[in-house]
């Protein structure tokens, strides 16, 4: 009866959905194309209705499993791969130009933690990830859809959450960062109302050494900007 429920809640969660992404592809650098052409074999995953095995898939199994969603161009995800050499990276984003210049970062930088499926998330984690698979979620500095109208489109939901929390482990967590305030209220709400879930932190965490300063997050912080993150654990 529980695997019926859970199938239904999924099917439901697809067919109610407003997608929280536009498909904007812009224009592929000549290195992003390249990069795309020749790394794509080796660190690219292809979307399918298959449970991944994440262990096979990294070639070892005792790193910490790690999701990344939405990493526009790559440079944070990179540099948190290289500071966590032991932990494996599936990151998830749906836009072209961005993939091609991680693939590039990956190359460049002979990375072996990270894979990327390029694909809506949401779809990901319904048919290619297991329950209790990942140790880790990291969602950084998503759209916030600012407009009162667009809030819709948030991609941190109640429905999206609990998704997440069948694919974490015990103790596992939920990272999200993001500069405008008012989605991390939102956030934040949204995140203390899953009662799978308990805050590591009274209100807002501390910034994780592991999450590096992007140039675009330096320059508002330079200008007085603020930046929020939070951190959640699956419950024991």
């Amino acid at each position: 009866m529980r695997a019926m429920t859970e199938t239904t809640e999924n099917e439901d969660l697809k067919s109610r959905r407003i997608r929280s992404f536009v498909l904007r592809q812009g224009r592929l650098t000549k290195g992003q194309a390249h990069a795309l052409e020749t790394g794509w074999p080796s660190y690219g995953v292809e979307y399918g209705l298959q449970s991944l095995d994440l262990k096979k898939l990294f070639g070892r199994a005792d790193s910490k499993k790690i999701l990344e969603i939405g990493f526009g161009m790559g440079d944070a995800t990179a540099k948190i791969a290289q500071t966590l050499p032991n932990y494996d990276f599936l990151a998830a984003e749906v836009h072209t130009p961005g993939v091609g210049s991680l693939l590039k970062l990956i190359q460049e930088g002979s990375i072996t933690n990270i894979r990327i499926v390029q694909h809506d998330v949401v779809e990901v984690l319904q048919n290619m990830l297991a329950d209790n698979s990942l140790d880790g979620v990291h969602i950084f500095f998503p759209d916030p859809w600012h407009k009162k109208r667009h809030h819709k489109r948030r991609l941190i939901q109640a429905e999206f959450v609990k998704l997440l929390c069948a694919k974490l482990k015990v103790g596992a967590y939920i990272h999200v960062a993001t500069d405008w305030q008012e989605y991390a209220e939102w956030v934040l709400e949204v995140l203390k109302a899953e009662p799978q879930l308990q805050n590591t932190a009274k209100g807002y965490a501390e910034k994780p050494a592991y999450r590096p300063l992007t140039k675009f997050e330096n320059r508002g912080l330079k200008l007085g900007h603020g930046v929020w993150d939070l951190v959640f654990t699956l419950k024991y």
